[in-house]
């Protein structure tokens, strides 16, 4: 990736338009970026990581969205950056800008136009800019992809920041552990941890389930086998719970087949005896029988005895009724004969009396205006009055001459029912015209505030528009502000703690340079007296240590107070020992420091009471926007229905308009069919009030001759048939032996009586024939000979012998079921253990594995979790890159190592420690001073790049910052750090060194200065 041009207007200090050359920069390899605290040389890599990734770099995420708006900038001028770079071979041009609050085009206050966002590239054959996406998401996507990294890997790697890195130099195996799994991805590490130890649970479960299932089994198993079965004390996922429970169940099966036997015998003895005691209840059952009958027998003769006389009576009438029976068709026929003359005599005086009342006018108004007009009944055909006497031919001619008229209405009756209608079609037109008349009145009345109402919604409309606009932008702010509240409160205890760190520092100081003086001190009157010391060693013959002498004649003496190795020895290790508690004060210093410089750079210097009453106020205006933008979707829908309504107003008007004009011309047309059909019923109605009542008049006339001619010729032929009904009876009754009909009628028995009677002669016959039977049959009377049966006493000792079959097959049947139980929970049971194995030595093995991943197995003998084990890799590899520039930096000295020794709970962590070649040993790097601790940072930094560059898919990295520090270093250092990164120049790459130091302006002769001014910074590019 190489950067070729940035274009800033708007953003952050810059409030007119900057830009930067970055290939005149890049010429001369290495270039300064510098200018006064403040005036805004981050702003410059914030502007490329903006312009790349949509967002600033992480510790200044505050600064988005509107924030990112130059306070300098005039009112219309638009936030912007554009960036020129070339990556994977590719010349882009990304342009952003993001949201910006500016005055409406009409009307007052102020609206906000949404982030814009443009992608270009630049097409070598065509020597012009082709466009390729405006979507924020597809150029994010893109670019990403292009680059190989996230933004946070990019800031990490390209734009470097020193102070992250010295608290990473510092920082502890879990700090490390969540950088380096940002940079390099290792969450599909921790899922498989997770994925396993989830599979661990769930095979787990299985197996616990399957082993509660088998221990439930052997309850059920107990509950049928009773005593003799003992359950397994072994819990649920005991490996030896499947053999104590297949065990147990052996056992309860063994003994219930014992039990069975036994069973079976007591049950064949019982069916034994229960077979005698039903023989012998049979016997007696039998014997009580026909004891019974032939009592019964007895009693039936007699009352047969009792009632022979009223048999024979009955006899008697059952004969007269049988000869009554040959009269009884002839009876019949005159009931019915003289039956039907009643009928036919009253259905004729009927008919005649309905002519009388037509004639009485009761039947209209027709009759009544003919007597007036001295006509008598001219208009019923032939008079009603004449028929009084006529006979049936008469009356049936009459009939016919009134339905002749009848049928010539037929005509002028559709005529009448046309005027109906047409006076119906009228009444409707009129409705039609009165509802028309209120639509065009509602819609003229609707429509004439149409203007008034649609205003009104439309300002609605904007309110909550506006409203949803600033609850998006107060949505933004409310994440900043609530880490710089955050921050502030950590500013503010960090504060309260950083006087009490100092003077722990100095404390521990102050004992470490007594101590020093105090070893001091015994070293130099150890020397003093080292000569009796050595002396002390000294042997007659032996040569001195010193001279070489064999003889010793005034060997030194030790003097009073005399400092032996051993007393220096305890001093320098008191000394050790409070110099390594001061280096730990000094460090804990340190970290207060950087944590309360970070704190107070992310809340700034305001106070946290004012940073709270902001945060409160910023949350009352947010919920206020958001009250009053949830308005927004309703106003609109209500919006929509009123421009609807508007439309069926307009819709309605005109074709209530369009009905009214075809109304007045099928208007005139009914007026005149009116007027024709009208002549036409008068002539048809005679004088009645309508055709109707004319052609009802005629029909009832009509009718009442055809049924008065019906109704003569019926009782005319009643007669008749009447008559001869009585001849046929007489001679039928003489015949028969009766002297007159009405002896016959006595005689004769209706179908209920004659049942009767016959019943009662057939019930005497059929109880004679049975008591007969019965007393003739020798079984019964023999049976009448013996003493009296005792059925009862039989049956109590049936019901003994069944109870004790019942309990005897009963206790069988529990006993087969009990076994049949067994074998079927025992055969469950045996298979629910061969189902386990698998499922056992599964989890078996995805235990060994999750335990093995996670760090907790004994086979992990370092303790180290999977995704631990991948970031030691990792950082093994960033320890190696960084050392190769450290050993330049350093002049040799230092060494980056890494180290997994076990930290914390007794797990192997992500250690980092250098390696003094001054003196040969291993040290936490906290220990390094401010300066070694800067270009230990850098080279860390620098080795990362790396590591992570070609992680990413060896993107090519020709342009880097590096991100201020350099003020801790001495000049000879400086060189040195400087010659590292000059190296970095080789195959055209460029390194940018963000820094106010002032030694760097006459080393670095390429140079972009930020000018800080009262209307904003502005760029300035020297030595290119």
């Amino acid at each position: 990736m190489r950067l070729h041009r940035l274009d800033i207007t708007a953003f952050g200090p810059f409030g007119s338009t900057q830009s930067v050359d970055f290939d005149a920069l890049s010429g001369a390899g290495l270039f300064l970026l510098h200018g006064p605290t403040g005036a805004g040389k981050t702003s410059v890599l914030d502007a490329v990581c903006y312009a790349l990734y949509g967002s600033v770099p992480g510790a200044r995420q505050s600064g988005q969205g509107m924030h990112l708006r130059s306070d300098h900038a005039p009112p219309g001028t638009r936030t912007e950056v554009r960036l020129e770079l070339t990556v994977a071979g590719r010349r882009l041009e990304i342009t952003r800008q993001p949201p910006w609050e500016r005055r409406k085009l009409r009307g007052k206050g102020m609206t906000v136009d949404k982030a814009q966002t443009w992608l270009r590239e630049y097409d070598a054959r065509a020597g012009s800019w082709k466009d390729l996406s405006r979507s924020h998401q597809e150029i994010g996507a893109e670019v990403e992809q292009l680059l190989g990294m996230s933004r946070e890997q990019f800031c990490q790697v390209v734009l470097l920041p020193q102070g992250d890195f010295a608290r990473f130099l510092r920082a502890d195996a879990e700090a490390r552990g969540k950088l380096l799994g940002r940079l390099f991805d290792t969450q599909r590490f921790a899922d498989v941890e997770k994925r396993l130890a989830e599979r661990r649970r769930a095979t787990e479960a299985r197996v616990r389930e399957g082993d509660t299932a088998l221990l439930a089994d052997a309850h059920r198993m107990q509950q049928e086998a009773g005593d003799a079965m003992e359950l397994p004390e072994p819990d649920p996922g005991d490996p030896g719970l499947a053999e104590a429970v297949l065990e147990a169940a052996a056992v309860a099966r063994s003994t219930a087949r014992e039990r069975l036997d036994i069973a079976h015998c007591r049950l064949a003895a019982a069916e034994s005896a229960h077979a005698a005691a039903r023989h012998a209840l049979d016997e007696a059952r039998d014997l009580a029988r026909l004891q019974s009958r032939f009592a019964a027998a007895r009693e039936r003769a007699e009352r047969l005895t009792e009632r022979a006389g009223a048999h024979r009576e009955d006899q008697k009438r059952m004969e007269r009724a049988r000869k009554a029976e040959s009269v009884a068709a002839a009876l019949e026929l005159r009931e019915a004969a003289d039956r039907e003359h009643r009928e036919a005599t009253q259905a004729e005086a009927r008919a005649r009396g309905a002519l009388s009342e037509l004639s009485g006018g009761a039947d209209g108004s027709g009759g009544a205006e003919a007597h007036r007009d001295g006509h008598g009944d001219a208009d019923v055909p032939g008079g009603v009055d004449a028929y009084g006497g006529a006979d049936a031919s008469g009356l049936a001619a009459a009939a016919r001459r009134a339905a002749e008229e009848l049928g010539g209405l037929d005509a002028a009756r559709r005529a009448e029912r046309r005027l109906a209608e047409l006076a119906e079609e009228r009444a409707g037109l009129d409705r039609q015209e009165r509802a028309d008349e209120d639509v065009l009145r509602e819609a003229d009345a609707w429509l004439d505030g149409w203007d008034a109402t649609r205003a009104a919604l439309q300002s609605r409309l904007d309110s909550a528009q506006e409203a949803a606009t600033r609850a998006e932008q107060l949505a933004v702010q409310r994440e900043p502000m609530r880490r710089r509240l955050d921050a502030a409160r950590t500013r503010d205890r960090l504060a309260a703690g950083l006087a009490q760190a100092r003077q722990r520092a100095e404390e521990s100081r102050r004992r470490a340079l007594d101590a020093r003086a105090h070893w001091l001190d015994l070293k130099e009157q150890r020397l003093t007296g080292i000569a009796a010391e050595l002396a002390a060693h000294l042997a007659d013959g032996e040569p001195c240590a010193v001279c070489g002498a064999t003889e010793h004649p005034a060997p030194a003496r030790k003097a009073a107070g005399h400092v032996d190795r051993e007393t220096e020895d305890r001093a320098l290790t008191a000394f050790q020992r409070a110099e390594e508690l001061h280096t730990e004060d000094e460090r804990r210093l340190g970290e207060v420091r950087e944590a309360l410089a970070a704190a107070t750079a992310e809340a700034g210097d305001t106070p946290t009471a004012g940073l709270a009453a902001e945060a409160d106020h910023l949350e009352r205006e947010y919920a206020r926007a958001r009250h009053d933008a949830s308005a927004l979707h309703a106003v609109q829908q209500e919006l929509r229905r009123a421009e609807q309504e508007r439309e069926q107003r307009l819709a309605d008007h005109q074709q209530a308009a369009v009905r009214a004009a075809s109304r007045l011309t099928r208007r005139e047309t009914l007026e005149r069919e009116q007027a024709l059909l009208e002549a036409e019923v008068e002539q048809a109605r005679g004088g009645l009030g309508s055709v109707a009542a004319r052609a009802a008049q005629l029909e009832r006339l009509a009718a009442r001759l055809t049924e008065a001619a019906d109704a003569v010729r019926a009782a005319e032929d009643a007669a008749q048939r009447l008559k001869a009904a009585d001849a046929r009876l007489a001679d039928a009754a003489y015949r028969a032996g009766f002297d007159t009909p009405a002896a016959a009628a006595a005689a004769l028995l209706d179908p209920a009586a004659h049942r009767e009677l016959q019943h009662r002669l057939d019930a005497w016959q059929q109880e004679e024939a049975a008591v007969r039977a019965v007393l003739a049959e020798p079984g019964t009377t023999a049976a009448a000979q013996l003493p009296p049966a005792d059925p009862a006493g039989a049956e109590r000792a049936a019901a003994a012998a069944e109870r004790r079959l019942r309990e005897a097959g009963s206790a069988r049947d529990a006993a087969a079921r009990c076994c049949a139980e067994l074998d079927r929970l025992s055969a469950r049971a045996a298979e629910a253990v061969r189902r386990l194995a698998p499922l056992r030595a599964e989890h078996d093995r995805v235990a060994r594995l999750a335990a093995l991943t996670a760090g907790t197995s004994a086979d992990n003998e370092r303790r180290m979790r999977l995704e631990s084990y991948v970031l030691a890799a990792r950082l093994e590899q960033v320890a190696a890159a960084a050392t190769v520039r450290l050993q330049r930096m350093s002049s040799g000295r230092y060494t980056l190592v890494h180290s997994d020794d076990r930290t914390g709970r007794g797990r192997s962590g992500l250690g980092l420690h250098v390696v003094d070649a001054w003196t040969g040993r291993e040290r936490d790097t906290a220990t390094l001073s401010g300066g070694e601790t800067f270009f230990a940072s850098l080279a860390l930094a620098l080795g990362l790049a790396d590591v992570v560059t070609e992680e990413a898919g060896g993107v090519r990295l020709d342009t880097l910052f590096i991100d201020e520090g350099f003020g801790s270093l001495d000049d000879q250092t400086l060189d040195e750090v400087l010659d590292v990164l000059d190296g970095l120049r080789e195959r055209d790459r460029s390194v940018g060194i963000v820094s106010h130091v002032a030694d760097l302006r006459r080393r670095i002769h390429a140079q972009l200065e930020v000018v800080k001014g009262r209307s904003g910074s502005s760029l300035r590019q020297r030595g290119v």
